[in-house]
C-alpha cells in the first residue's frame, strides 16, 4: 500500500455537519411544452481511450492490482469506446459506446455494482449488469448511479454520514443496480459525496442521502442526522425538493459538489444552490450551512456549461469557454496565484480561455481546452495532478506525458487521490 499523506481526507471516513422532514409535495403534472430541454449529460459523441493517475491502492486506477501509483497520465488497456466517465472517492464509473457500463476500484460498500470476489477483480475494468442502456453514469465517495436511456434511474453503494455508513436504501447497502425513482421519468442525475439529485422530465429536483451539510435541499438542521424520530427513509428515500410556492420555477440543468448542489431554472437561468458554504463555494454571502434552496447571484450573467464543485472550492465553465472559480484558496486549488486570498464570488483564471471541460477533485482543480490539452492545479500529494510531481500547484499547468500523444483529452474527472480523463486518438 502506498502511504497517503496526512494532509488528504481519505473518502471512507464519516461525513460531517447536521436535517425532521416535513410533508413532501408531488409533482404536479405538466403540459409537454413546458418539459425541461435536454441537460448535458457530458457524453461524447465518439469512443476514446480512458487515462488514469494519482493513487491505485485500491485499484482505482484500473491498471491491475501491482500498479499503486501513476505520477503521469497512463492508458487503460482494452477499451476504444468510452464515452463518459465519473470517478468517485476512490473507484470510476465508465459508459462504453454500447450503453454498458464498467466500474473499477474501491469496492468495501458496493460501490462497484459487481461481483469482486476474485482477487484482484476490483483493481481492472469489468462491466455492471443493468435492465437496459445506460446513458448517463455517476459515482459518489461509496455510491454510483447510472440513467437508462428510459428515464429509468438505478444506483448502488452506499451514503455514509457522520456516523458512518447509512445505506444506499432503508434495507441498507446495495451491492447491486437497485431502481431509485420508479415512475417517474428522469433526464439527468448528479452525484455528491453522498448524496444523490434526480431531475424530473417535469423540471423538478428530487433528492437523497446524507443531510448533514445541507446538500439535500429539503431537510431543516434538526432532522439532518439519522437520529430523528423519522429515522432514515427521509433521507434515502428520494423526494421533491419544495422551491417557491409563489414562482412556477422549472428546472433543466443539475450539477453538485462534495457537499453541495446546483440547479438551474430553465426560464431565468438562475443557479439554485444549498450545501455548504463555509468558505463561500457555493456562492452566497453569509459562509454558513444552507439548507434550502437560495439563488447565488454571482452566477448572474452568463450561460454556464458545468459546475463542478470539491470539499471546499467550485469551478464553474461558461458558454464562451471561459473558467471561474471561488471558495477556499489553500494548496493552490483557485489556481489564482500564490498571492491571492479565498474567493467569495466566480473569479476568472486569467490564464486559462477556449475551454470545453473542467472539473473538481477533493482539492484539485481541472480544465480541459478545445485543442486537447489538460491543464492542472491544486494539491498534487499523491500525483493526482498528473504533473509527475507531487507538489501542489498555485496556478494551471499543463499535464504532460509520453502516453498522451496522439490524443487529445475532450474530458476529466477528479477524485479523492485520482483523476481519470477520456481522450479520442488520432
Amino acid at each position: 500500500m502506498v502511504s497517503v499523506s496526512p494532509r488528504i481526507v481519505r473518502k471512507r471516513t464519516a461525513a460531517g455537519p447536521s436535517s425532521g422532514n416535513s410533508s413532501e409535495p408531488t409533482e404536479p403534472k405538466r403540459s409537454k411544452k413546458k418539459e425541461a430541454t435536454k441537460p448535458d449529460l457530458r457524453q461524447s459523441t465518439q469512443g476514446g481511450v480512458l487515462l488514469a493517475f494519482g493513487q491505485g491502492d485500491v485499484g482505482q486506477l484500473g491498471l491491475g492490482e501491482d500498479v499503486m501509483e501513476k505520477m503521469r497520465p497512463a492508458v487503460i488497456p482494452g477499451y476504444q469506446d468510452i464515452v463518459a466517465i465519473a470517478a468517485g472517492g476512490m473507484h470510476n464509473v465508465c459508459l462504453r459506446e454500447t450503453g454498458e457500463i464498467l466500474t473499477f476500484g474501491c469496492n468495501d460498500e458496493g460501490a462497484l455494482g459487481r461481483d469482486t470476489s476474485v482477487d484482484g477483480s476490483e483493481t481492472k475494468p469489468a462491466a455492471v449488469d443493468l435492465p437496459g442502456k445506460v446513458i448517463q453514469v455517476t459515482a459518489g465517495d461509496s455510491h454510483s448511479a447510472a440513467l437508462l436511456e428510459d428515464g429509468r434511474v438505478f444506483a448502488w453503494g452506499s451514503f455514509r454520514d457522520s456516523h458512518g455508513s447509512m445505506g444506499l436504501t432503508p434495507n441498507g447497502m446495495e451491492r447491486v443496480p437497485i431502481e431509485m425513482l420508479p415512475n417517474k421519468k428522469v433526464l439527468k442525475i448528479a452525484s455528491g459525496a453522498d448524496h444523490l439529485v434526480l431531475l424530473s422530465e417535469h423540471g423538478q429536483i428530487y433528492t437523497c442521502g446524507c443531510a448533514e451539510q445541507g446538500q439535500l435541499g429539503r431537510i431543516p438542521p434538526r432532522g439532518a442526522t439519522r437520529n430523528t424520530r423519522h429515522g432514515l427513509d427521509p433521507l434515502l428515500l428520494p423526494q421533491l425538493v419544495p422551491f417557491s410556492i409563489k414562482k412556477k420555477l422549472h428546472f433543466n440543468e443539475v450539477w453538485t459538489g462534495t457537499y453541495c448542489t446546483f440547479v438551474k431554472e430553465q426560464i431565468t437561468g438562475d443557479i439554485y444552490v444549498f450545501g455548504l458554504n463555509n468558505y463561500y463555494q457555493i456562492g452566497l454571502k453569509d459562509p454558513v450551512t444552507q439548507f434550502r434552496p437560495q439563488v447565488a447571484k454571482t452566477f448572474g450573467g452568463r450561460t454556464w456549461r458545468h459546475i463542478s464543485s470539491g470539499q471546499h472550492h467550485t469551478i464553474a465553465l461558461d458558454d464562451s469557454g471561459q473558467v471561474f472559480v471561488m471558495g477556499r484558496k489553500e494548496y493552490g486549488r483557485l489556481g489564482l496565484g500564490s498571492d491571492c486570498s479565498d474567493a467569495e464570488k466566480l473569479t476568472l483564471v486569467p490564464s486559462l480561455s477556449s475551454c470545453v471541460d473542467v472539473a473538481a477533485g477533493s482539492a484539485q482543480s481541472f480544465a480541459v481546452t478545445n485543442s486537447g490539452e489538460l491543464y492542472a492545479w491544486g494539491m498534487g500529494t499523491s500525483g493526482q495532478l498528473g504533473t509527475g510531481q507531487e507538489e501542489d500547484e498555485e496556478e494551471p499547468v499543463l499535464v504532460k506525458g509520453k502516453q498522451l500523444e496522439g490524443k487529445k483529452i475532450i474530458r476529466v474527472a477528479g477524485g479523492g487521490q485520482h483523476t481519470i480523463a477520456l481522450a479520442l486518438t488520432s
